[in-house]
């Protein structure tokens, strides 16, 4: 098992059902669990459209058998079946789910950037990933 950390996030609908439905759904994946969660923080919105509901946003830590790839389409279907709908860039959503590490692995594929490369200037980001590294 290799250890990963996600992003999770939220601004539309019960934003923390959604998020705590999408933690559930991901512990349920074949060979992987949840390790530990960070608290859920409110933050505004970041780019895309204006006049958005503001974000409910997270990091897990988590386990996994799973490789890159396989664990991304998963995450995807996951975002699918919460409801997520692909609108404007950056704009709302009831689920988003981000591969921000994966082990220490540098990613560069036409799917999948690892470390996620907009991480790192995200406070978002940044803030509740550091309470489960």
């Amino acid at each position: 098992m290799v250890t990963c950390y996600l992003g999770v996030g939220s601004n539309l609908g019960n934003r923390r059902k959604n998020i705590e439905l999408a933690i559930k759904k991901i512990n349920q994946l074949t060979g992987t669990r949840v390790i530990k969660k960070s608290r859920l923080f409110n933050t505004l919105a970041c780019g895309g459209p204006s006049g958005q509901p503001d974000f409910l946003n997270g990091a897990l830590k988590i386990q996994t058998n799973l490789s890159p790839l396989n664990l991304l389409k998963l995450l995807k279907n996951i975002e699918n079946e919460l409801g997520r709908v692909k609108t404007a860039r950056f704009g709302p959503r009831s689920i988003d789910l981000d591969i921000l590490l994966y082990a220490d692995r540098l990613i560069s594929h036409r799917d999948l950037s690892i470390p996620h490369p907009r991480m790192f200037g995200r406070d978002f980001v940044i803030k509740p990933l550091s309470e489960v590294l």
